[in-house]
């Protein structure tokens, strides 16, 4: 019989990595599109590098950043007592590390989607930039930035290579379901693994039906 906690685990790790992917990615993603700045290409470059960079070669880079020998390691830890890598923390960094990107890419199709006219307009109106981004161009690129989470979401529950690197196969610690899997199926035990990946491979089909429908209506409108 399966152990649950390892999607219980990818369940948590994954919603605060869509938390963080989101605010960043949003971010990101207006400041690409609003923004005319030295290092555009490369700051786009650099935050799509993770859909097409070796796992490996992303979670060594995190382990040298976040490690207990780096600056931000070692202050992390004088601070939680605790260090980043190979605990929960380091797992949901991998997570937001590894959807990053798909924020990034909604977020800037669906914000430069919206007619220009229109933030002129509230603008014009006397709306600050700030009021002009949440009450216009937000509400107006929403559909995309919901398929942006909601990709990232399913891209944070099944994230592997990254995980393992960073925050190990630490089982009722770090083992998410993608983990979990891999190991029944070195132990041969592939009944086991089998409800684990069924859930997996059904919440990824219903993002994708739900992002496929929401852009579908964004194209007839």
């Amino acid at each position: 019989m399966a152990d649950w906690a390892p999607l219980v685990l990818s369940f948590q790790i994954a919603f605060f990595a869509t938390i963080l992917a989101t605010t960043i990615g949003v971010a990101i993603g207006l400041l690409l599109t609003n923004g005319r700045f030295f290092g555009r290409d490369l700051l786009d470059a650099l935050t799509s590098a993770p859909m097409v960079m070796p796992p490996t070669v992303l979670g060594y880079y995190v382990l040298v950043a976040l490690g207990r020998h780096s600056a931000v390691g070692r202050a992390w830890e004088s601070v939680t007592g605790s260090s980043i890598v190979f605990t929960r923390t380091g797992a949901v960094i991998a997570a937001t590390l590894g959807s990053l990107p798909l924020v990034v890419k909604s977020a800037r199709a669906a914000l430069e989607a919206v007619d220009p006219t229109l933030l002129k307009a509230a603008r014009t109106l006397g709306a600050g930039p700030l009021r002009a981004f949440l009450t216009v161009h937000l509400p107006l690129a929403a559909r995309g930035l919901i398929a942006g989470v909601m990709l990232a979401f399913a891209r944070s529950l099944g994230d592997f290579g990254v995980t393992l690197m960073v925050a190990g196969d630490i089982p009722g610690e770090t083992q998410t379901a993608a983990l979990a899997i891999y190991d029944m199926i070195q132990a041969h035990q592939e009944r086991a693994a089998a409800g684990m990946v069924a859930v997996l491979t059904g919440i990824t089909i219903v993002a994708l039906y739900v992002v496929n429908k929401l852009t579908a209506v964004r194209r007839e409108d």
